[in-house]
This record gives C-alpha cells, sequence and structure tokens, in this order.
C-alpha cells in the first residue's frame, strides 16, 4: 500500500486491523519508510509504504527469473516503464502500473505458478 502520509505507522496500523494482519515488526521489510503485515501461507504478502506521490495500492509480481516474466508479461501486453537495478516497472494493458520484482519470501517455489515456455509450445 502506498501511503503518501507523515506517520507511517498510523497508515500501517489501520491496514493491520483493516485486513486483519498484524504489524510485523520483526520482518527484514519492516525498515524506515516500510512495514511489512503478518504473511499467511499462501497468499499475497502486505508492505505498507511512505511515498512521496498519491496514495495507491502498489501491485509487485514476485518471480525467480525478471527477464522471462517480463516477457511474458509484455506478450500479454503490458509495457516495460522504467528497467531499476532489482525490479522492472511495467504498465499494464488498461493503464494501472505494477513491479516485477525477485523473489521476496520463503516458500515461493512451492505456491509459485508455473507458465509453459512459448518457444516449447
Amino acid at each position: 500500500m502506498d501511503c503518501k502520509v507523515d506517520d507511517i505507522g498510523a497508515a500501517a496500523r489501520f491496514w493491520a486491523e483493516a485486513l486483519g494482519r498484524p504489524v510485523n515488526p520483526d520482518h527484514p521489510g519492516t525498515r524506515g519508510d516500510y512495514v511489512m503485515l503478518a504473511d499467511r501461507p499462501d497468499q499475497i504478502s502486505v508492505q505498507v509504504q511512505r511515498v512521496d506521490h498519491e496514495s495507491r495500492i502498489h501491485l509487485d509480481i514476485e518471480t525467480d527469473d525478471i527477464p522471462a516474466e517480463v516477457a511474458r508479461l509484455e506478450r500479454l501486453g503490458a509495457t516495460v516503464d522504467t528497467r531499476m537495478e532489482r525490479w522492472v516497472v511495467m504498465r499494464a494493458p488498461s493503464g494501472q502500473r505494477f513491479c516485477v520484482v525477485r523473489v521476496q519470501r520463503e516458500g515461493f517455489a512451492g505456491n509459485a505458478n508455473s507458465w509453459p515456455d512459448p518457444i516449447a509450445s
């Protein structure tokens, strides 16, 4: 959750209560402008972050192969906005920006989707 706020703690407490997930102060992703909510197995990870732009929902797609996932999403109609050092900012055909990021949490391999290789098809 991108939050344009002065008090990221208050924003995180709101989202924690709204989503029924307590703040996880011991998570390595909780630092400075970032607060992680408690993970639930097999569910999306939620991080609340302080930003300078307008508040919005911010989606990251986690992958163990960023170039392959970017290529797959481009075939679906997404476009690359910005290639960063460790992630890629993309735009969906419907206009929403999102990021393709490296693996962020344990258990990724056991819960990841697998896509057929379009070259082998």
